[in-house]
């Protein structure tokens, strides 16, 4: 069964350069629903842009706690 979580990120561009660091594989996010979710760093990279990291996010884990589907929905 999957799961789904919603959240919104606001993280600089200064701060996002931290997530291209040796053993910074991962973060910490919390969803709307108070719950803390551990992402790969690598999920994230393809949305920073020259202002940071900014947008609602949808991340769709399956029932091996792999991620299924993460995307910007605004």
């Amino acid at each position: 069964m999957n799961r789904v979580y919603f959240f919104s990120l606001s993280v600089s561009y200064a701060a996002c350069e931290k997530l291209y660091h040796a053993g910074n594989n991962s973060v910490v996010v919390t969803a709307d629903s108070g719950e803390r979710v551990q992402l790969p760093t690598v999920n994230l990279r393809p949305f920073i842009n020259r202002s940071g990291l900014k947008g609602r996010f949808r991340l769709i884990i399956n029932s091996e706690n792999k991620v299924k589907s993460f995307e910007r929905i605004s």
